[in-house]
């Protein structure tokens, strides 16, 4: 769990292109990934009894091969058909689950293509086919977010107003919904970062709409269920499932708060990472439609509330 906490914090620090460019290195070839997995037997369970039945294999597939073969050209003293046969007897020696390492150099390979599947699992497992918009809403902190339809995305009546106010309107577009653009090279380092600021800001206020649709109301469902959104802080609430909502529509206005429908207040997210979105990207309608959307899941009004007492006497209301 460590590593997958770190390795989500490393993804956020360097941006999708770091994070696009770190899991190809980490990704493990699959002839390394079968050679790694198909055998079963290790360094120390190879006796000089199982190095006496391969090199018999070994032999036999020497004699059976053709004598025209056996008579071509040799380069250091091993000729070319020998080295076919030794391919033939590797794979028969890796049917019968027979691990015969070669050299010291193959054995140290071995070790490192161990490590590389091991990081790939933790690092590689999703591939390099992750999309930006997966990749932001499983960033540490982004759990609010659900995933927008490209669809929806690509319909510009649903963006209609946002590129006044997105810098970079059509890179950042291109960078959400994936789209190879050969301009990346001309920008630097610093206006790459500027791209991909304005790319999480413009699938915020596009998020503030998607979730006003039936399809993005189903989204968060979900997610109020799982309890993702949290819980109310308030004691006679019971641990009353909360939603996102915005004290402003107008961006860097203010953070996210959480509603809770019991109790009809707001408060801070108990992360620190939550904390920090843009409440604008939830907006001020979202909880209350929600709310008329799903009416079932409106609860009934908190019928306790706390009463403060001095030496077991309430105190006098001026």
């Amino acid at each position: 769990m460590e590593s997958k906490v770190d390795e989500n914090n490393n993804n956020s620090n360097l941006g999708y292109a770091g994070h696009k460019k770190r899991k190809k290195r980490n990704t493990v070839p699959a002839f390394v990934m079968y050679r790694e997995r198909g055998g079963v037997g290790s360094k120390s369970e190879v006796t000089s009894a199982d190095r006496k039945r391969i090199n018999d294999v070994l032999d036999k597939q020497l004699e059976r091969s053709s004598p025209s073969t056996s008579r071509a050209a040799t380069i250091n003293g091993k000729d070319r058909s020998s080295s076919s046969s030794l391919l033939a007897a590797a794979k028969d020696s890796r049917s019968t689950s027979v691990t015969a390492p070669i050299s010291k150099n193959s054995n140290a390979s071995d070790e490192e293509s161990e490590t590389d599947s091991e990081e790939s699992d933790v690092s590689g497992s999703d591939g390099d086919d992750t999309s930006w918009i997966s990749w932001f809403c499983n960033l540490r902190g982004n759990e609010f977010f659900c995933e927008v339809d490209d669809d929806y995305i690509q319909d510009d009546f649903n963006l209609c107003g946002l590129s006044s106010q997105v810098p970079y309107y059509d890179y950042a577009l291109d960078l959400i919904l994936d789209v190879e653009s050969s301009h990346g090279d001309m920008f630097t380092e610093e206006q790459n970062e500027l791209i991909e600021s304005a790319a999480e800001m413009l699938y915020g206020l596009i998020h503030a709409r998607y979730i006003l649709t039936s399809k993005g109301m189903a989204a968060m469902l979900d997610k109020y269920k799982n309890y993702d959104f949290g819980r109310c802080p308030r004691v006679y609430c019971s641990g009353q499932p909360c939603i996102p909502v915005g004290q402003s529509d107008i961006p860097r206005s203010s953070t996210v708060k959480i509603y809770c429908p019991r109790c009809e207040d707001i408060y801070y997210p108990r992360s620190k990472y939550q904390g920090n979105i843009d409440g604008a990207y939830f907006g001020t309608t979202f909880p209350h439609l929600f709310l008329m959307t799903y009416g079932q899941l409106k609860p009934q009004k908190p019928s306790q509330s706390y009463v403060p007492r001095v030496f077991g006497f309430k105190l006098h209301k001026p």
